[in-house]
């Protein structure tokens, strides 16, 4: 398979994963039961599996490393606080509002870390700002 090709199906992913985080944030926060059925918390696994995946892959491709690419560093600490958050805005049994405030927190990290994959920046869209 070719860079572009991976690279195609990375990002495809990366938009099933955000629309499917974004959706099921939303409708979580908005009390439906579906988010806690199992095709709602099996899919996601796979939609992110095959993004972690096709990652791999193409930091492979460019011989991309965290210790000589520091965007992509950026973006793997991006990942750690984007799960934690995604972690605490699903999980039922927290307060409402702790459940907003993480799940907004966790799409603006989403946002920074595509920012950082478009720019290849460590900056992300805090770079515009500096």
């Amino acid at each position: 398979m070719d860079y572009f090709s991976v690279k195609l199906i990375h990002q495809g992913a990366v938009a099933l994963s955000l629309t499917g985080f974004f959706v099921r944030g939303a409708a979580s926060l908005m009390g439906a039961g579906w988010v806690n059925q199992p095709p709602a918390r099996t899919i996601p696994h796979i939609v992110d599996s095959v993004l972690l995946l096709s990652a791999l892959v193409l930091a492979s491709m460019i011989k991309a490393s965290p210790e000589t690419a520091p965007w992509l560093l950026a973006k793997i600490i991006g990942l750690l606080v984007y799960i934690g958050l995604g972690v605490v805005a699903l999980r039922p049994g927290r307060p409402r509002s702790v459940r907003l405030l993480a799940w907004l927190a966790a799409l603006l990290s989403a946002g920074w870390i595509v920012s950082v994959a478009l720019s290849k920046s460590p900056l992300g869209f805090f770079g515009a700002l500096a």
